[in-house]
């Protein structure tokens, strides 16, 4: 089997809702595809954030067999030529979750069952508590009431956009309304310097926070240390490191419980499973950041995953009709990856069409 094309479709669509993090407002929903063809008629499909370096590293993968992905991992992370993070990282992973599609497609199996297949199903959280023009305590709580009812039993809310009293009063009610028993995870999104971190994460601990995700910049492996040395939540962070070298590093300040690594940035499957294993012998648990379609399945692959990240439909009601295969969600708030052969991102052209911009 050989590499015959590699192609790109950019789609974007307005979100019903504008929403922020304690950092960031997002107006609109991206799906940037890169999709390898192949002689036998398999095409392979990955995604990220961002694939400008398609083109090129197209170009030196053509003709080679797609089931080498250690191989074509190498010849396209080249930093010397295209750096070591940043959008290069990210095309890096788009060819390689197209690669697995391709051997998972070729195998007949859904992709977390040639990975491993450790478990059928996986507990989800509800990444929510975002900031949203005219949202209040009273409809943050009837969000997270919603949730509830769909049998949920973790929830993550956004901190860092307003003054830290504000934010400590946004958590207080989301604790209130659901209650001791279940699951909350706090999510700063790098908004603080380490000594806010510390100050806010003082006011919240009576709440009891399972996690305290990025509190401070990605890059500040000291700042996460200090952190971690002042509060009794859990740290998470990885949404924005990328290999198995990063993941090293971070794992290394020993300030980090939890692992949230995005496949989508990191260097792909490849990486990711490399990363899971280090992380495994380690002792720390993860629970993957971003794209649903394919992480369910990563989720689903490895021992050390403890929860999967589900982003909820008000959020971007479009993503569940763009792919053909969409995550299933269970009424005991477990998620499931689709039982067809592949990743998962097969695509809806005749929903989608519309909103393709490339």
């Amino acid at each position: 089997m050989k590499i015959t094309d590699v192609r790109v479709e950019h789609y974007r669509w307005p979100k019903e809702k504008p929403i922020a993090n304690g950092k960031h407002i997002y107006t609109h929903n991206d799906l940037n595809l890169l999709i390898i063809d192949t002689d036998n008629g398999i095409s392979g499909y990955g995604c990220s954030w961002a694939i400008e370096f398609a083109e090129s590293m197209g170009k030196a993968i053509i003709g080679e067999d797609p089931l080498n992905h250690e191989r074509l991992w190498t010849k396209t992370y080249v930093p010397k030529f295209i750096g070591r993070r940043g959008t290069s990282a990210k095309t890096v992973s788009a060819i390689d979750m197209a690669l697995w599609d391709i051997k998972a497609k070729l195998a007949g199996m859904p992709l977390y069952r040639l990975l491993g297949g450790y478990r059928e199903n996986i507990p989800a959280y509800i990444a929510g508590g975002y900031y949203a023009k005219d949202k209040g305590l009273k409809e943050l709580q009837e969000e997270m009431e919603l949730y509830m009812s769909w049998g949920i039993h973790a929830v993550k809310m956004k901190v860092g956009g307003l003054s830290m009293k504000e934010d400590a009063l946004r958590v207080k009610a989301v604790r209130q309304v659901i209650g001791d028993n279940m699951t909350l995870m706090l999510d700063a999104n790098c908004a603080y310097r380490f000594f806010e971190a510390i100050e806010f994460a003082k006011m919240v601990e009576e709440f009891h926070p399972y996690w305290f995700e990025e509190p401070v910049d990605a890059d500040d492996y000291d700042g996460y240390r200090k952190v971690a040395a002042k509060t009794v939540i859990p740290i998470a962070a990885g949404e924005n490191e990328v290999t198995r070298f990063g993941f090293r590093d971070l794992i290394n300040t020993q300030a980090i419980s939890i692992l949230n690594p995005d496949a989508a940035s990191l260097g792909g499957i490849t990486e990711f499973m490399k990363v899971a294993g280090y992380a495994d012998a380690n002792g720390i648990v993860m629970s993957p950041h971003g794209q649903q379609q394919v992480h369910v399945h990563l989720d689903c692959a490895v021992p050390n995953v403890n929860f999967a990240e589900f982003y909820p439909p008000q959020y971007d009601s479009k993503i569940y009709e763009a792919f053909k295969n969409p995550i299933v969600f269970h009424k005991d708030g477990t998620v499931s990856p689709s039982q067809e052969p592949g990743i998962g991102l097969d695509i809806n052209r005749s929903v989608l069409a519309p909103y393709r911009i490339k």
